[in-house]
């Protein structure tokens, strides 16, 4: 089983609140990427995708990966996008949806940054992906129950990933704007460790 080694010193300490990292987290289809990119253009801050990172870092679609090396590879590579792959200061991070389920990994994000949970329902996470062919971990006979299962199996990791907010039936400018406000009030807090 792989697990994060985190590094116990706080290099962020002190760091004004705009300069805090923030982390999007949740399931695929709660609207992340979306969310991370108008918060960027909002906030001015840089937006990273950490699946984009390492497709680019692999030179093949996430699909390939896990096609050919299997999911604990791609938690391998993870892994090396939040030890390397980001600024350690003034980005917004959207994660892979399975991100949080490496053990040590959202302990890890808490030490870099505030940690934001998007929550959709598997019928809305449905809607949302259906159409989408790079979805490596939805190639099933029946979707849907594997949305299900998946999150019934990710919902304990959620829970403690961080401030959670439900992006069903809402805009999702509006949803930025809601982890917006919750970006600027723990971040003042972080900078304060």
């Amino acid at each position: 089983m792989l697990s994060v080694a985190m590094n116990r010193s706080h290099p962020h300490a002190r760091l004004s609140a705009d300069q805090v990292n923030l982390y999007l987290v949740g399931f695929m289809g709660t609207g992340k990427s979306t969310v991370a990119r108008i918060l960027a253009n909002r906030l001015g801050l840089e937006w990273v995708d950490s699946d984009v990172w390492i497709e680019n870092q692999q030179n093949c679609p996430i699909s390939d990966i896990f096609a050919r090396e299997g999911e604990e590879a791609f938690r391998r590579y993870e892994q090396a996008f939040m030890d390397s792959g980001h600024p350690p200061r003034g980005c917004i991070v959207s994660c892979g949806g399975g991100m949080v389920t490496v053990p040590g990994m959202t302990d890890l994000m808490k030490s870099k940054g505030v940690v934001v949970c998007l929550l959709a329902t598997s019928k809305t996470i449905y809607e949302r992906t259906k159409h989408n062919r790079n979805r490596p971990l939805l190639d099933a006979d029946d979707p849907q129950s594997r949305i299900e299962a998946m999150l019934k199996a990710r919902e304990p990791f959620y829970r403690k990933a961080g401030t959670q907010i439900l992006t069903d039936h809402r805009a999702l400018p509006d949803v930025a704007l809601h982890v917006s406000r919750i970006y600027q009030r723990e971040a003042r807090e972080f900078g304060r460790k």
